[in-house]
């Protein structure tokens, strides 16, 4: 199985599946990490889960997220 998340450390390498059990809903693998130690993975953040977003948010979403988050706040941008 390959680590997709970008920002895990062991990102773009492959690792051997020892188990595969659900958590709260969510599928995590147990896997070999070598030197005798074992890793949980969330699905998400390897090559087996859903296809992340092909781009990152435009500035124009931002824009709007922030009204939204304004309009909830009562006005108040904080």
């Amino acid at each position: 199985m390959l680590v997709t998340h970008p920002f895990h450390p062991l990102c773009g390498q492959r690792l051997e599946v020892l188990l595969e059990r659900r958590c709260g809903g969510r599928r995590v693998f147990v896997c070999d990490a070598g030197d005798g130690r074992n890793l949980e993975l969330a699905e998400d953040a390897t090559d087996r889960g859903a296809v992340p977003g092909e781009r990152a948010l435009s500035f124009e979403v931002l824009v709007g997220l922030v009204a939204v988050v304004a309009a909830i706040n009562g006005g108040k941008e904080r």
